[in-house]
């Protein structure tokens, strides 16, 4: 490790590593929601009171079905969206498991900002 000069700043805080675990799944989370168009779509989805039909999804895009449809599956595979069927039709809603690891999210990164703000 290099020396620190004596003239440095103070010494950094101590960070605890993340278990592989955590850091899979809040880089699921991320890279899920890293793509602009999956993350208005999300924000769609997570704005509703009840769950959204893939018609409606699909209206608000210039996207293509199948491109939505990609956009969905990423979502539902990071475990914030859930789906379910009503006839022919698919009905989005957030995941409640998803929100809350969104939440937890800035406190795995940055537990001492949450401690001084919360």
């Amino acid at each position: 490790m290099r020396a620190r000069p004596d003239d440095c700043c103070g010494e950094p805080v101590a960070v605890e590593a993340l278990g592989a675990t955590e850091r899979e799944r809040l880089v699921g989370l991320f890279q899920a929601l890293g793509e602009p168009t999956r993350l208005e779509i999300y924000r769609l989805i997570a704005a509703q009171p009840a769950p959204i039909c893939v018609c409606d999804v699909v209206a608000r895009f210039e996207l293509r079905q199948p491109t939505i449809s990609h956009h969905l599956k990423v979502l539902r595979e990071a475990g914030l969206v859930t789906v379910s069927r009503r006839g022919v039709w698919a009905y989005y809603a957030p995941d409640p498991r998803g929100l809350a690891l969104l939440r937890e999210a800035a406190s795995a990164i940055a537990p001492e900002l949450q401690a001084v703000a919360g």
